[in-house]
């Protein structure tokens, strides 16, 4: 095992690190301020800021058809380690915040009974070095909790073997002891690759700058919708003792006279022409356009409707790139959750597991594609002609793996026993 780097190394990296990832959460939540050039805003107007919700629809798209289903093989029983841990909210949790920060992290505790409690942390709230071999942490450094101003009140460090927890104000410190090889703090990573091997996030630079963009566009139709829905008039000719008539009343009124002067002069009246909001509309379909080519999404995801309603198919011609993507996360995010339940596995049964004794399990996901009533009927035929070529080819774990249909399960001998001595009766 390596030198370790120490906590105030780790402290360091996440303050460096915490920054970009809080920023993605503020374009995910729509609170991020957008850059006004004053070319074309008016000074009163300056301070108003238009939100567009294009990087919450990029991550949730995604992490929506991300359903993670249970562990296959499962030797060591990490599929009740889960149950026990709300695992409706822990894989959604978990995905949802790895595609935002490119990485989150679960922390892996004890319970009163001894039992390991899991919990997902933000990657604006922990750090670790990573062993780019196993995927595993070599050290690891949380912030559990934070004060109103951010401070870090409750801090953990770790380390194999053990867990160090650091409380503002106190100089003690509180060592928990565990019979893990790995700190007991995994990180479930989003797209790693050998440079960046805590991944890369959904809301991409290119995202985040094409939704600048956007809300540009939107906030200069918005100031162009005034003078669209009252045009600029004019009037020339007027004598300089005329009464002025209220600016307000004048676009307002039914019925405006205007009388000539004692020359016989009369007034010519005039309007500039009216705006367009067809260059704001096309712009903003533009940058529409480049967002769902960076995102795997189409027009329609993003607000734009250019067809009649489109069958499964059709819609998963569309998102091939959105699927691929999809499968890509599964892949990696199968490890991380294998990761978790391996050293939950060890803390549970106080025992130091290899790694490889788990080569057997694998995990399973839920279809990208939810198939619709003709898509089920064209695998049903499918299916009968490859059983026929291989017979017993496709099975119950296939079909459901194509359909994402749970198959009602087979009658237990207790329960046809309990059926034949009511028969008796």
């Amino acid at each position: 095992m390596s030198e370790l780097k120490g906590i105030e190394y780790l402290r360091k990296k996440l303050n460096i690190k915490r920054i970009r990832v809080l920023k993605r959460y503020k374009f995910y939540e729509m609170k991020n301020k957008t850059l006004d050039f004053g070319i074309s805003t008016p000074p009163d107007l300056r301070c108003f800021n238009s939100v567009i919700g294009w990087c919450a629809k990029a991550v949730d798209s995604l992490a929506d058809r991300l359903m993670f289903r249970e562990f296959r093989d499962d030797n060591f029983k990490l599929n009740e380690i889960f149950r026990m841990n709300n695992p409706d909210v822990f894989f959604d949790s978990a995905v949802l915040s790895s595609l935002i920060s490119s990485c989150c992290f679960v922390y892996i505790s004890e319970d009163e009974n001894g039992y390991p409690r899991l919990q997902v942390i933000d990657g604006a709230n922990a750090t670790g070095i990573i062993d780019p071999i196993t995927g595993l942490l070599i050290e690891g450094y949380a912030v559990l909790k934070r004060d109103d101003y951010e401070n870090a009140l409750l801090e953990a460090y770790f380390i194999p073997g053990k867990t160090i927890y650091y409380r503002k104000g106190e100089n003690d410190v509180e060592v928990r002891n565990h019979n893990v090889a790995y700190p007991l703090l995994v990180a479930i990573i989003n797209r790693p690759d050998a440079m960046r091997p805590f991944g890369h996030s959904r809301i991409s630079r290119a995202c985040m700058s094409l939704v600048g963009s956007a809300v540009r566009t939107i906030k200069r139709s918005e100031i162009a919708a005034e003078f669209y829905s009252y045009p600029q008039k004019y009037i020339t000719g007027l004598s300089e003792d005329v009464e002025i008539m209220d600016k307000w009343k004048a676009t307002m009124s039914s019925l405006i006279t205007l009388t000539k002067d004692d020359e016989g002069d009369k007034p010519v009246m005039g309007q500039f022409s009216q705006q367009s909001m067809t260059p704001h509309t096309e712009q903003l379909k533009m940058f529409a356009s480049l967002f769902a080519g960076e995102t795997g999404l189409t027009l329609e995801d993003l607000g734009f409707t250019t067809s009649n309603p489109a069958s499964n198919e059709a819609i998963k011609a569309a998102h091939e790139n959105l699927r691929l993507t999809a499968r890509k996360a599964q892949r990696t995010f199968s490890s991380g959750f294998l990761n978790v339940g391996y050293l939950a596995c060890c803390l549970r049964d106080d025992f130091k597991y290899e790694r490889s004794a788990l080569y057997l399990t694998s995990a399973a996901w839920e279809p990208i594609f939810e198939p619709d009533s003709s898509t089920l009927s064209s695998i049903g035929d499918g299916i009968i002609k490859l059983n026929q070529a291989v017979p017993g080819y496709i099975g119950k774990d296939n079909l459901r793996d194509l359909t994402g249909i749970k198959g009602s399960e087979e009658v237990s001998n207790i329960e046809v026993e309990i059926i034949k001595g009511g028969e008796d009766e």
